[in-house]
């Protein structure tokens, strides 16, 4: 599992792209699903105005600032859930959101989850792929170095791309969407 140390010694924009390639695993008493991460987004503490620390901390937000390595979950248009990880020392509000997976593992069970979609659209998307591997709020908080909801180690992707981020309406423009190029599970081609 990916030690703490893995968020330490760089930004959160290196550490997204850094994510690229690395296996995030969720076990629930309905079986373990999994796949490679294959596409992030960065969120900063300070000029970023998409960013939920950007006015600082809440209840809502209060797992975005840490400690390093723990996920921070919330729910997007009070509809999906989205899995952040939460990459800087505590008190500095920055995470990444996985946007996109490649499943590896338990695809019938996130088939089962996602209304028996077809496998690319299982997890390609923030919203997606946290009903898929069934990541909810009571997931917020959590060591990732640990089960139930952890990240292991992969190889990195032979090219990374980066555009801007997508979804949201301020700070669309920031270099901050990082994905493998050419992988099928990405959520969407990026903007030029």
């Amino acid at each position: 599992m990916l030690p703490t140390s893995f968020y330490l010694d760089c930004d959160t924009p290196t550490i997204a792209r850094r994510l690229l390639g690395k296996i995030l695993v969720c076990e629930t008493d309905a079986g373990i699903t999994s796949g490679i991460i294959v596409e992030t987004e960065a969120y900063l503490s300070s000029g970023d105005p998409a960013s939920h620390s950007a006015r600082g901390k809440t209840k809502r937000n209060a797992c975005m600032f840490g400690p390093p390595g723990t996920s921070y979950i919330y729910i997007s248009y009070g509809v999906h859930y989205c899995m952040n990880v939460v990459c800087q020392p505590a008190g500095i509000g920055e995470a990444v959101l996985i946007r996109a997976l490649e499943p590896v593992e338990g695809i019938e069970l996130m088939r089962s989850r996602r209304g028996h979609r077809p496998e690319k659209e299982l997890t390609n998307g923030p919203g997606k792929l946290c009903q898929a591997m069934g990541i909810d709020l009571a997931l917020n908080g959590h060591d990732l170095a640990f089960s139930p909801l952890y990240l292991l180690d992969g190889p990195p992707p032979a090219q990374i791309g980066c555009s801007g981020r997508i979804g949201i309406s301020v700070g669309r423009d920031l270099p901050l969407r990082f994905y493998v190029v050419g992988n099928k599970f990405v959520s969407r081609s990026p903007r030029h």
